[in-house]
């Protein structure tokens, strides 16, 4: 019973408490602005998401009005690394919504919907930044541009359910392009953020080291991919023989931090390996664990992310500073980057071959960026060249209200898109 103060007072100068009651303090903070934020955005039939993200936003402000009292938790380390663990946590969580199998299944039509759905936007996102912010460079325009490419897939699957759609047709295509393209996006991210941090040891933008990267990324998805498809029923089953609490959820977060691990080691973004790990991981790897009884990784998962990942996006809110919207330029980059982001998608048009679908329902449901674009900036964020940030805070303001629009645009878009022609494109029952 003593042994927790005395630690506590020997490693604290005296007068000061101990470190993680600051840590708590932030977190009951920053969990309150997240359920209040996300019940609010509910109940306005937006993602909780929205909700959270400007939660963070209006919390951040509040230095605006001098109360300067939470402003420590925008640049707290221990706060940023449990934001870092959300975001490993939700692409995981994201990566175990689908399977290596639907991935190759998802047909040649969503594959070039992805592809042009990636292709656009990055293009588009590049100009702007060349456009409207010629003095950053090109490093910092190709970021912009990789900020665009992704698709939300969370965001995309909750409006489909929600309109009772998730079976047609068109949200087929949308979810397995949405999945092809958020793993291009990946790729891109890892060719972008290995070319700068090569800039930033004084190198340059060689096309070797681009395929280099290009190289590094692709072949360590389908390594990690083949591994697992080769590999994570024997583990589990060889887990499976512990009689411990918990062996299955461990199990599952050691294949995440180790394939983010091992991703970081060759130079890309940890997220790669957490959405690969997601990847690989299927219901009947872990069937013996539920046959005795067990729920099911995602479920086991859920808790941990409904804890972790609000405060990834409740702090990605706070490092959002309003005040760098006075600056010049930063609300004309922001439309910018919202009119490209959404008109960039609708080019996945050009991409369906099936007969009959709702292109224009496509390219709406493709448009949300959600918690991936933020993912993105936020990399960005840590960046640097020579000591200066390739992704200045300006310019993430900027990308969050992109992040922002897009999101809110896509549920009453896509509702009344759908809503032209209710019975098109619908799944039924006797369908393959």
């Amino acid at each position: 019973m003593l042994l927790w103060p005395s630690v506590a007072q020997a490693s604290e100068p005296a007068g000061h408490p101990d470190p993680v009651s600051r840590v708590a303090l932030a977190l009951v903070l920053i969990l309150v602005v997240a359920k209040l934020g996300g019940h609010l955005a509910v109940r306005l039939g937006q993602p909780a998401v929205l909700g959270e993200l400007l939660g963070g936003v209006l919390l951040g402000a509040l230095s605006l009005l001098g109360i300067s009292s939470v402003e420590w938790i925008r640049t707290d380390a221990s706060v940023d690394m449990l934001s870092r663990l959300g975001v490993l946590v939700l692409l995981f969580e994201v990566g175990l919504e689908s399977t290596v199998g639907q991935m190759l299944k998802v047909g040649v039509s969503s594959l070039l919907v992805a592809t042009l759905g990636v292709a656009a936007p990055f293009a588009l996102g590049w100009a702007v930044g060349a456009w409207l912010l010629p003095e950053q460079g090109a490093y910092a325009h190709a970021f912009l541009g990789a900020t665009l490419t992704a698709t939300s897939v969370g965001i995309t699957a909750r409006v489909l359910k929600d309109l009772g759609r998730s079976q047609s047709s068109e949200a087929r295509v949308i979810l397995g392009a949405a999945v092809i393209d958020d793993v291009l996006g990946l790729v891109i991210l890892a060719v972008v953020t290995g070319a700068i941090t090569a800039a930033d040891r004084g190198g340059s933008l060689a096309a070797s080291d681009v395929v280099l990267t290009l190289a590094k990324a692709v072949g360590f998805l389908v390594g990690a991919l083949a591994l697992g498809v080769f590999s994570a029923r024997r583990l589990f089953r060889l887990a499976s023989q512990l009689r411990a609490h918990g062996v299955l959820l461990a199990t599952g977060l050691m294949v995440c931090f180790f394939l983010s691990w091992l991703s970081g080691l060759i130079g890309l973004a940890p997220i790669v390996g957490a959405f690969a790990a997601g990847l690989i991981l299927e219901d009947v790897h872990y069937t013996d664990f539920v046959e005795r009884g067990e729920h099911g990784l995602e479920e086991l998962i859920h808790p941990i992310s409904s804890f972790l990942v609000p405060i990834f996006f409740v702090v990605m809110g706070m490092r959002t500073d309003l005040r760098s919207f006075t600056q010049p330029g930063v609300l004309g980059l922001a439309a910018a980057l919202t009119l490209v982001a959404i008109v960039g998608k609708q080019a996945c048009s050009f991409g369906v071959l099936g007969k009959g679908l709702d292109r224009l329902s496509i390219g709406l449901g493709m448009i949300p960026r959600g918690e991936v674009g933020l993912i993105f900036a936020n990399i960005g964020l840590t960046l640097s060249i020579g000591g200066e940030r390739v992704i200045s805070h300006a310019t993430f303001s900027a990308v969050v209200v992109m992040v922002i629009v897009t999101t809110m645009v896509t549920p009453p878009a896509l509702k009344w898109s759908l809503g032209r022609r209710p019975a098109a494109g619908t799944v039924r029952a006797n369908d393959p």
